[in-house]
């Protein structure tokens, strides 16, 4: 089964959506299962997962709706106030909901550099692996050695780095998100994503070349087991097609063995995120 770890759905109003700024105009729309079920038959992907990208449990609520009549949406990645002092009730109700498999929060535009380690939010945290939930990390280089502390105080719990952490790709940089890719990839219970870094190189003129020096460390660091496939779609609509970015990756990983290109295109994702499981058996571990 090859799976896309990481997609996006939303119905576009400006005051919801203000991150879609200038020269983002062509996500100032709706982007729906219908828009993306042809793109996945295209490249012969089998089902998604569904990322969050508004902070609030109404969208989360949505996209869960949205899964319900989409069968390829395998699982959902909300959002949950995970500092709020209800956060247990409200993690509670929506975990039993049978496609949410994981919680995320967008650290990256929170001006507090050890934001992740705030005594609230790492007690939200904390609440995840009781539920049988994924935590998703949507970082910028400089907050990755933070997230190595966060995720070495929680080795029960799953987390999985969006996007690589956003490298420098546009500026060619590749210290110091080397060095701290490598330290948070020392945890073994750390995946990463292979997904959104055509939109941090120039949106126009990149090639696929630009991101080989970062996808090697991304296999180096965590090895093809704990690595899988996201588009991104349709933030990387910015930079390139739905086809762009699959065949991006797949070009890339066709150097692995077939093992290892099956666990990047779909079995490290169904394994990590327990989307043949059910709400119960992702609380106990079992049907993964």
């Amino acid at each position: 089964m090859r799976l896309d770890a990481h997609q996006h759905f939303w119905s576009y109003s400006a005051d919801e959506y203000p991150w879609i700024g200038a020269g983002m105009e062509r996500l100032a729309r709706d982007h729906l299962p219908a828009d993306l079920a042809p793109l996945l038959a295209a490249g012969g992907i089998d089902g998604t997962v569904a990322v969050q990208a508004r902070q609030s449990v109404a969208e989360t609520e949505w996209l869960l709706g949205l899964a319900e009549g989409a069968p390829f949406i395998r699982g959902v990645v909300g959002w949950v106030d995970l500092r709020s002092p209800t956060v247990a009730d409200d993690l509670a109700r929506l975990a039993t909901r049978p496609r949410l498999v994981g919680v995320r929060h967008v650290v990256q535009d929170e001006p507090d550099p050890r934001f992740l380690l705030g005594s609230d939010f790492v007690r939200g945290i904390g609440l995840l692996a009781g539920h049988g939930l994924a935590y998703d990390l949507l970082l910028y280089p400089p907050q990755l050695a933070v997230a190595a502390e966060l995720v070495g105080h929680f080795p029960g719990q799953r987390f999985v780095l969006d996007h690589l952490g956003k490298p420098r790709v546009k500026a060619g940089e590749i210290e110091p998100w080397r060095h701290d890719i490598r330290a948070l990839a020392r945890h073994p219970h750390c995946f990463a994503k292979l997904s959104g870094l055509v939109t941090e190189a120039a949106w126009r003129g990149w090639s696929r070349g630009q991101f080989t020096p970062y996808l090697d460390v991304a296999i180096e660091a965590f090895s093809p087991r704990r690595l899988m496939f996201g588009s991104d779609w349709p933030v990387c609509t910015l930079a390139g097609a739905y086809a762009d970015v699959l065949g991006t990756v797949t070009d890339f990983v066709a150097r692995l063995s077939a093992a290892e290109q099956e666990a990047i295109m779909g079995g490290t994702c169904r394994e990590f995120y327990r989307l043949d499981a059910t709400p119960a058996e992702r609380r106990t571990g079992e049907g993964r």
